[in-house]
């Protein structure tokens, strides 16, 4: 509920500060004083749009602050856990307005958008006057109400998810069936681009020996010859070869009956050198003796790497890659079979949320046709009460149209009122007395309070147009509000005042060079005078004060 509101700046407010309490608190005063100034103030921090004009002459800004328990308020707790705003304490609506127009808006001191300070205020006051708090114009709040008097807001709230599903569910197999055409040629190429690098077959480490092999026989005529002409310099050359020539020079050098020690290592290198070579022309002549040169295996060989690199040129990979590339293909071909398995299994999914969907949502509706009646009756007997004698109400349940499940269930739920007989029932956002608004909403109030979420209700001057036994009527209705929770009234009518819980009187304060608006919380003596004076006028008489005494105390 709301708990405290500061007022700073704002039209003819210099500073005010109040804190309120459960129950019904009225607020009188005399016309001018600044009555609706306090809950015009109260909608900027709610959200409502801010004009530079409201604020108070010379002043640069004007400061609005709402202080709000909502310890019993799950849903407001929850929107604000949504969005890490929520603090131990109070939730403190902020709202501040430049005198250049500029708007800022707060919640427990973190800047927002205006817009957030509307949603979450929808969710702790609802202010029934000529302005746009009036959440009973709206479709939405009729079917919740609706469904709180039944005590089927569990059951909304299946049916409302069973439709969210069905719609996820369904947009999920949108997403994967358009896209099936493509899907399909996709399939169809990965299969054939599969088939060939299965075919090609490359084993591992494969290439390398290929290459090295196919350099091998395309040099083979080369490489003979430089074998042979080794082995001739080597051992055969009648002009001199180098085996000669080794055994030669040791021969000289061991020719010496006594060698110098210091000749020893040369001689064991010449003798070394020369072994290395006789094994050396061994081997290049056992390599010429085996040597294979096969034109039809360097063909082969050709072949098998043109087939390799042509497959690698076709995917723009090196070849060495193509393994790689065989297994990427192979995952995405298996994504796609998932893919189809999905369509198969959301299917199944949703037509099983339709069904539930069906289920629940055909429920609802029987219970919804059974509670329109009754909430019909008993609204339109008080609206008869509340100085609309003949009026009717109706709660209309109209089939929706829609092939897809829908959030809030099979039909559109809506208010009709005809404030006076003969006028044909009309949809209550259509009506345009706002008297007959506010009484018709304070009404509906009256029958749904017991299940209502809002917890504070702001009436500014329900009471107009009426009078008399009405008004008395009036008043114990709002009683009977605040009894529940918290209510807020501005009234001119005495009948009405007498009924509140609390008093606030708010009244001007003349001071040498401004005026400024004031409010009292009036008790006892004081607030018999108060609604003495709302009986009688600005004379005060002991009639008038007796009178005023015997209505404050028969209310409490």
């Amino acid at each position: 509920m709301l708990i405290h509101l500061s007022i700073q700046n704002y039209a003819i407010v210099d500073h005010l500060d109040l804190e309120l309490r459960s129950g019904m608190s009225v607020i009188t005063g005399e016309t001018g004083a600044g009555k609706s100034i306090m809950l015009d103030a109260l909608g900027l921090a709610l959200g409502d749009r801010a004009e530079s004009s409201v604020v108070r002459p010379g002043a640069d800004r004007a400061d609005i602050l709402a202080s709000f328990d909502v310890q019993e308020l799950p849903e407001a707790r929850h929107w604000l856990a949504q969005r890490d705003l929520d603090v131990d304490g109070p939730c403190i609506l902020r709202r501040v307005i430049t005198a250049e127009g500029r708007s800022r808006a707060y919640i427990n001191g973190s800047p927002c958008p205006q817009a957030d300070l509307k949603a979450l205020g929808g969710l702790l006051i609802d202010i029934h006057s000529q302005h746009e708090h009036q959440s009973l114009l709206k479709t939405d709040t009729h079917r919740r109400l609706l469904d709180e008097f039944s005590g089927a807001q569990e059951l909304a709230r299946q049916v409302q998810l069973a439709a969210q599903r069905w719609r996820q569910t369904h947009q999920a197999l949108e997403r994967i069936s358009a896209s099936g055409d493509d899907q399909r040629a996709r399939h169809q190429l990965l299969s054939y681009q599969l088939e060939e690098l299965e075919n090609l077959s490359l084993a591992e480490n494969e290439l390398e020996q290929l290459e090295q092999e196919q350099r091998t026989l395309a040099s083979a005529g080369q490489l003979i010859a430089a074998c042979a002409q080794v082995v001739e310099l080597c051992s055969e050359s009648d002009a001199g070869n180098v085996l000669s020539a080794l055994t030669a020079s040791l021969q000289r050098l061991t020719a010496f009956q006594s060698q110098p020690s210091a000749l020893q290592e040369a001689v064991s290198l010449l003798s070394s050198a020369q072994i290395q070579v006789e094994e050396a022309i061994g081997e290049l002549n056992r390599f010429i003796d085996h040597f294979d040169a096969d034109p039809e295996r360097l063909q082969q060989l050709e072949s098998r790497l043109d087939a390799i690199y042509s497959l690698a040129r076709k995917h723009r990979v090196l070849p060495d890659q193509l393994p790689a590339l065989q297994q990427r293909l192979l995952e995405e071909l298996e994504g796609l079979a998932a893919d189809d398995e999905a369509v198969e299994q959301l299917s199944e999914e949703l037509a099983a949320y339709a069904r539930h969907f069906e289920n629940k949502a055909a429920e609802l509706s029987r219970i919804r046709q059974a509670a329109a009646g009754p909430l019909a009756e008993q609204v339109q007997a008080q609206i008869q009460r509340l100085g609309m004698p003949g009026g009717r109400f109706e709660v209309r349940l109209s089939p929706m149209t829609h092939d897809e499940p829908q959030p809030f269930g099979l039909e559109q739920v809506e208010f009709l009122v005809s404030a006076n007989p003969g006028q044909p029932l009309r949809p209550l956002a259509k009506v345009a007395s706002g008297g007959e608004l506010s009484r018709i909403s304070l009404a509906i109030q009256v029958i749904t309070a017991q299940t209502s979420r809002i917890p504070t209700l702001v009436f500014d001057e329900v009471d107009v147009g009426i009078g008399g036994p009405t008004a008395e009527i009036v008043g114990q209705l709002l009683r009977r509000l605040g009894a529940r929770g918290q209510v807020l009234t501005v009234t001119h009518l005495p009948q009405v005042a007498a009924q509140g819980h609390h008093h606030l009187y708010v009244h001007k304060v003349r001071e040498a060079e401004q005026t400024r608006t004031a409010v009292s919380f009036l008790e006892g003596d004081a607030r018999v005078e108060e609604v003495a004076r709302m009986l009688g006028g600005v004379d005060i008489t002991e009639q008038s004060l007796a009178h005023a005494q015997q209505m404050v105390t028969a209310a409490g």
